[in-house]
């Protein structure tokens, strides 16, 4: 028993070794874009619309998005 848990206790020290091994100095933070993203207007627009005319009341839950761009400063 005494052997099995000095072979778990490595493993699992190397295991976490090699894990902060591989950051390699990379940053774990995400570049900004000049993108975002909204709701697609037109689109919901459109479906609204259509169901106006046929006396349906749409509720969005997860509206439709588009990539809109971001002026840059």
């Amino acid at each position: 028993m005494n052997r099995l848990s000095r072979v778990f206790v490595v493993s699992l020290s190397v295991a976490g070794v090699s894990a902060c091994a591989s950051m390699d100095g990379q940053s774990a933070a995400i570049a900004p874009s000049s993108t975002t993203i909204g709701v697609d207007g037109a689109y919901v627009g459109r479906v609204e619309q259509i169901a106006l005319r046929r006396g349906i009341e749409v509720t969005w839950v997860n509206p439709p998005t588009e990539r809109e761009l971001v002026a840059d400063e």
